[in-house]
């Protein structure tokens, strides 16, 4: 099946219901339609290569113009707005792009310097949308075809083009929603980038396709997410944990606003225990965790409100032959672990990609012998099939031969009153190998101490575990999705 088959039959068959809500205005099914073979018909009339890049903000543009490229037949490469303008090019040149869709704003985010260089703009705000364009019959995708490019962030060097097809995220939105019990009544608030695989698929692709009415907005900011809160009490809130942090420390932000969610959910990385414990005494709220790759389409697992674990991402998703399959793998060996055994984490189902773009070898170096992707996380699952990451392989500090993931140290920093947040890598010792090395973000108005933070780590972790020092920085590097970025923080150890 086609990625955008389900989505355009739901426009055409409920063309009358609210769709879509962003910062500009509202759309209903039609709307998304008719502005979809606009964008479709532009793309033929401008683009002779079969991927077609998308520089957009958050909202009903992008699954616009996402749909126009599908009808058109090509495939989407969502472009990151936030990479330096070197690392854009990277994207566009790599991706073989010779149009790009996006609006004015867009560029002078990205400014003069960061417009992609060698392409056709096709400006969605210099387009006229009134009247229907011709009546075409939309390109019919097989499940094999390459349906979207999706660059990784690029935690480790030059990003790379995850190739996801039409079967893989046809398979992950069929999983999700034979997991979940979504309904048309829901409106989900979507406040993660659409060029992000959580953007693309949990906040785009899979509200359109069930029909969930979903609201946008470009930048997150906690004050307007609060009233976005209020006006139109939504059921479903998916986000990253500095999101909720930022939440949890809105001065105006009420129990009550919280109390439409049905599902709030977490990904993109660990969520902190001060962060967890701050939404269930101040809003009452129960965050459950979910688990994803890029490569995976992205969602592998998802702890349901009524089977939480704290500290568990969940069950994998979907059911029966197509639903995910998980191992739990020894880092050394490669034999299967049983219950409760920290390993790698593999995956395997429908939904993973069909792998690198101009990248084979990388692609095969991905696999296993059963066709399991290495995800190069640790993590063990319990007794009933909930998975737990405990770790990331590539992340691991050896000390003196003990085995130290940096997520451990930084649950206990985050702990410290003075850390609003922290990040943990390895740094080189003649005698053990090497030791941890801390980087914190400080509370506004708390000192810094060097030495209470690391007696507090003392009196909470193992000798071999306590980070070795402690530096202060004003910022956490991350990536656009919030993510700590250990690669840069080694290269200041």
């Amino acid at each position: 099946m086609s990625i955008h088959a389900p989505i355009l039959r739901r426009l055409l068959f409920h063309p009358f219901r609210p769709a879509i809500v962003d910062d500009i205005r509202s759309y209903k099914g039609i709307e998304l339609l008719v502005a979809a073979m606009h964008v479709a018909r532009e793309i033929d009339r401008r683009s002779k290569k079969p991927h077609v890049g998308l520089l957009l903000p958050t909202s009903g543009a992008f699954p616009i113009a996402a749909l126009g490229a599908w009808i058109a037949g090509r495939v989407v490469v969502p472009l990151n707005y936030l990479l330096k303008p070197d690392e854009l090019q990277f994207v566009v040149e790599d991706a073989e792009l010779d149009a790009v869709i996006t609006v004015g704003p867009m560029l002078d985010f990205v400014k003069e310097e960061g417009t992609p260089k060698g392409v056709d703009l096709i400006r969605l705000d210099q387009m006229s949308f009134k009247g229907m364009p011709p009546l075409r019959w939309p390109h019919r995708a097989n499940p094999d075809d390459l349906g979207v490019l999706l660059y990784t962030s690029g935690t480790s060097g030059k990003p790379k083009g995850v190739m996801l097809t039409h079967g893989n995220i046809a398979a992950n939105i069929r999983q999700v929603l034979d997991f979940v019990d979504f309904s048309t009544r829901d409106v989900m608030l979507g406040v993660l980038p659409q060029f992000h695989s959580f953007g693309i698929t949990a906040l785009t692709l899979l509200p359109l396709s069930a029909g969930i009415k979903v609201v946008y907005t470009a930048r997150f900011m906690p004050a307007k997410i609060m009233k976005l809160m209020r006006d139109h009490r939504p059921t479903i809130l998916i986000a990253i944990p500095s999101m909720y942090n930022a939440l949890l420390h809105a001065k105006d932000a009420q129990k009550e606003d919280f109390a439409s969610l049905r599902y709030v959910v977490s990904g993109g990385e660990p969520l902190p225990q001060a962060v967890f414990d701050g939404f269930r005494d101040r809003f009452g709220v129960t965050i459950n965790e979910g688990y994803g790759l890029t490569e995976t389409a992205p969602i592998s697992n998802w702890c349901r409100p009524h089977e939480f674990r704290r500290g568990s991402v969940g069950k994998p998703v979907g059911a029966g032959p197509s639903a995910v399959r998980e191992r739990i793998v020894d880092v050394d060996t490669g034999k299967d672990l049983g219950p409760n055994q920290d390993g790698e984490v593999r995956i395997a189902g429908p939904n993973v990609m069909r792998g690198y773009f101009k990248r084979e070898e990388e692609t095969r170096a991905m696999f296993d012998e059963q066709g399991f992707l290495r995800t190069g996380d640790i993590g063990r699952m319990d007794d009933d099939g909930h998975l737990y990451i405990t770790g990331r392989l590539k992340e691991m500090i050896i000390v003196g031969g003990e085995n130290v993931f940096p997520r451990e140290i930084e649950e206990v920093l985050n702990r410290h009153p003075t850390v609003k947040a922290s990040g943990v890598v390895g740094g080189h010792d003649p005698m053990r190998g090497e030791v941890p090395v801390a980087f914190v973000e400080i509370n506004d108005d708390a000192e810094f101490d060097e030495r209470s933070i690391i007696t507090f780590c003392r009196e909470h972790l193992a000798g071999y575990k306590v980070p070795r020092s402690v530096k202060r920085l004003d910022a956490l590097p991350r990536n656009p999705t919030g993510k700590v970025m250990r690669r840069e923080l080694k290269t200041m150890v």
